[in-house]
């Protein structure tokens, strides 16, 4: 199987993590990563690593971003990877190991969410998509992120992928302010019949941040991983704050009838 499996990644300032994620890859042929003209030291780290064709595009949203990278795949397979995501061996030896069947086009693979490079033992990340047959499936914007968009049945893989961000804390407030500012817009569109429970408790804007502390420390076992647990629990306790504090700027602006800078 691995030999039908390109991954793709998108870059962008990734010199703490990209490196990491490299390592684990260096069983595929061809590695194709779209980088949004990086400034540290992302690219001088790609030009080591032989079998990575590095393609670089000014971003605008994610699922253009993606869905560029797609067409620059040639194997029936991508794997599509975020700069910080880091494939276990477990996870390696099962693609090794993957015999999908032709109405199958598309995995999910469940998150080992890290801080500081120890794993946590839970995490708000869903399994993601990402394995999936290319001929199949295209990306579409879905608030600050991306939604995979697979057209025929889509099954699990059992091992994770490690989620390992070290990049700086203040690079992390940057992310969220954008990404937030985002949701805000994938909030006010979306009619509330088609919201998540999840994005429904987020337009009341007061609950989510202490269900999602609850939930981070005592549903998931955060507080038996230390301070680790509560860095984690906190980041995402600042995430739903700063959320709640773009809706109420929405909704104060579009009263007093001012427009969103």
């Amino acid at each position: 199987m691995l030999e039908s499996i390109t991954p793709l990644i998108l870059t962008y300032n990734e010199s703490p993590n990209i490196e990491r994620t490299l390592q684990k890859l260096q069983w595929a042929r061809r590695i194709v990563v779209i980088d949004s003209f990086s400034t540290d030291a992302t690219l001088d780290i790609l030009k080591r690593y032989s079998q990575v064709e590095v393609i670089q595009r000014k971003f605008d949203t994610h699922a253009k971003q993606w869905n560029f990278g797609l067409e620059q795949i040639q194997s029936e397979w991508v794997l599509s990877l975020d700069a910080d995501y880091v494939l276990t061996d477990a996870l390696i030896n099962e693609l090794k190991t993957l015999s999908p069947s032709p109405e199958i086009d598309g995995y999910f693979i469940p998150f080992k969410y890290c801080v500081f490079g120890k794993p946590l033992r839970g995490t708000i990340l869903p399994p993601r998509q990402a394995l999936f047959r290319k001929a199949r499936s295209h990306y579409i914007d879905d608030g600050h992120t991306q939604l995979l968009v697979v057209k025929g049945h889509s099954e699990f893989l059992s091992k994770p992928i490690d989620h390992d961000d070290r990049k700086s804390l203040s690079r992390w407030l940057w992310a969220q302010d954008r990404y937030m500012t985002l949701e805000v817009k994938k909030l006010q569109k979306t009619p509330l019949s088609k919201l998540s429970w999840g994005d429904k408790i987020r337009q009341q804007k007061i609950l989510a941040p202490f269900i999602i502390f609850i939930y981070c420390l005592i549903i998931k076992g955060g507080i038996l991983d230390g301070w680790r647990g509560w860095y984690y629990a906190f980041q995402r306790v600042f995430a739903e704050i700063l959320l709640s504090l773009r809706l109420m700027e929405a909704e104060l602006l579009e009263t007093s009838g001012t427009n969103q800078p």
